[in-house]
């Protein structure tokens, strides 16, 4: 198959959006007609802190780094309503997936949307002031909608972090899977190979899983270093588990 058209980015339709009922302008935006793009996964995500921490985790050091989090969790437009605290996610496919969907979203801040792009998706979103105990401004949150993934790197790592490779039809996997040969188990956020009470299955043999998790993995379980962390395999095989804070 041709590798353009394996290419797949990542959109999150986040609280503010469903708040605003505007999901289905959002989809009819992004659908097939006006991009030439097809869905390979979509579901319906309750953001633990986990997720939420690592796909923001470039911005961990920043101030307003624990706003997102509760932006993206819902917290903030759902504080009264935590049965409708979750965002959509979906992965596109096809030819320049990350620049159609980058174009028709707009620029991250929604005043410079409004300016730059009229008529972009992020235009329709605020930006809000961020303020310290004191009542002193230190920062603004941008409700912008939605989420892209911005690179072919951060696309891969968005989507491995948000789906599993059983979320996709296994025609359109752009990247490599593996079946799994072990138990791999969580206690107390500490991995193990063999069962303990009250542990939580990550997962088990037989069932397919992205090739880089399996190996975090195994290179974890051996004390080695590793280029993942327990955090993000744990993150998107115990998506939507309530175990998982």
């Amino acid at each position: 198959m041709d590798e353009s058209k394996l290419e797949q980015t990542l959109v999150l339709i986040k609280p503010d959006a469903l708040m605003n009922s505007l999901t289905g302008y959002i989809l009819s935006t992004l659908s097939e007609f006006h991009t030439g793009l097809h869905f390979c996964g979509a579901k319906v995500v309750h953001v633990s802190k986990m997720t939420a921490a690592e796909h923001y985790a470039e911005h961990r050091e920043k101030n307003f780094f624990p706003a997102l989090l509760e932006y993206i969790m819902g917290r903030i437009h759902y504080a009264d309503e935590p049965w409708k605290q979750r965002v959509i996610a979906i992965v596109y496919q096809g030819p320049d997936a990350i620049r159609k969907i980058r174009s028709i979203v707009g620029p991250t801040n929604p005043l410079e949307a409004r300016m730059k792009k009229p008529g972009c998706i992020r235009a329709l979103g605020t930006v809000v002031p961020l303020k310290d105990a004191e009542g002193n401004v230190i920062g603004e949150r941008m409700d912008n909608l939605i989420h892209a993934s911005a690179t072919d790197d951060d696309a891969e790592r968005e989507i491995k972090l948000w789906f599993k490779p059983s979320d996709i039809p296994p025609l359109m996997h752009a990247y490599p899977s593996e079946f799994s040969e072990d138990f791999y188990y969580l206690k107390e956020n500490k991995l193990f190979k063999t069962y303990e009470p009250d542990c939580i299955c990550i997962f088990a043999p037989g069932e397919i899983v992205w090739k880089s998790d399996l190996d975090t993995l195994q290179q974890l379980s051996k004390g080695k270093p590793s280029s993942g962390s327990l955090e993000s395999v744990v993150a998107k095989y115990l998506i939507n588990d309530d175990r998982v804070a």
